[in-house]
């Protein structure tokens, strides 16, 4: 398997032979809906909280006696049915929302939704996108380059994930110009070769990778 690499300007700038591992699974929509949603899951933090009878405050003391006042029988202020009492069956940030996922699952969807994205043409790899200076002026002129290179209309801005543009970062090379070049993009976002994951990719209409050797090699070992 082969696919064309572009470079700033739009132009194709050499072929890339593309692992099998990768971009040649077979499409498993179960899997990659059981992987997104356990990532899903275990990134939401159970903020919301009611109190319930137990912990608002208030007393303890029988509001009156249980018979002879004609009134019905009431137990504790702090019932549900008391202004200011506790909250029944309310949310409680005490609830476990993480789901197990193994490793291998994750892999295997990561290489499901590359492989399917590739079929759908909503893979672009680029050479080089580093510049002396931080300019989103050039940045968004890459962008429509690469929109004219592909047919990705997309690209030229428009409003929401249009795509995601993964870098190759290393302990080796700054990348922080690239970074804040396309930053300022609204219908771009930036992350990392090591950071990609299916929720990411699936977020995303187009997936750009900068450095596409360096990258995919990155990414093959990492699903073995």
């Amino acid at each position: 398997m082969q696919a064309t690499v572009y470079n700033k300007k739009g132009e194709k700038a050499g072929n890339i032979d593309l692992p099998e591992e990768l971009f040649a699974a077979e499409w498993n929509a179960d899997l990659v809906h059981q992987v997104v949603v356990s990532m899903q899951s275990n990134a939401r933090t159970p903020v919301a909280h009611a109190k319930g009878r137990s912990e608002v405050s208030g007393t303890g003391r029988k509001p009156w006696r249980q018979k002879g006042s004609g009134r019905a029988r009431h137990g504790s202020r702090r019932s549900p049915i008391w202004v200011g009492g506790g909250v029944t069956h309310g949310p409680s940030n005490e609830k476990n929302f993480s789901k197990k996922i193994n490793r291998k699952m994750k892999a295997r969807a990561l290489a499901s939704l590359l492989s399917r994205k590739l079929a759908d043409g909503e893979v672009i790899f680029v050479d080089d996108l580093e510049s002396e200076e931080p300019k989103t002026a050039e940045a968004k002129k890459t962008l429509e380059a690469l929109s004219e290179a592909v047919g990705a209309q997309e690209l030229k801005g428009w409003r929401g994930n249009a795509a995601c543009l993964a870098l190759p970062i290393s302990e080796e090379q700054d990348r922080s110009m690239t970074k804040k070049s396309f930053r300022n993009l609204g219908h771009l976002s930036l992350t990392s070769v090591q950071a990609l994951n299916p929720v990411r990719i699936l977020d995303h209409r187009y997936l750009i990778i900068e450095r596409p050797q360096q990258s995919l090699e990155f990414l093959t070992a990492r699903i073995k």
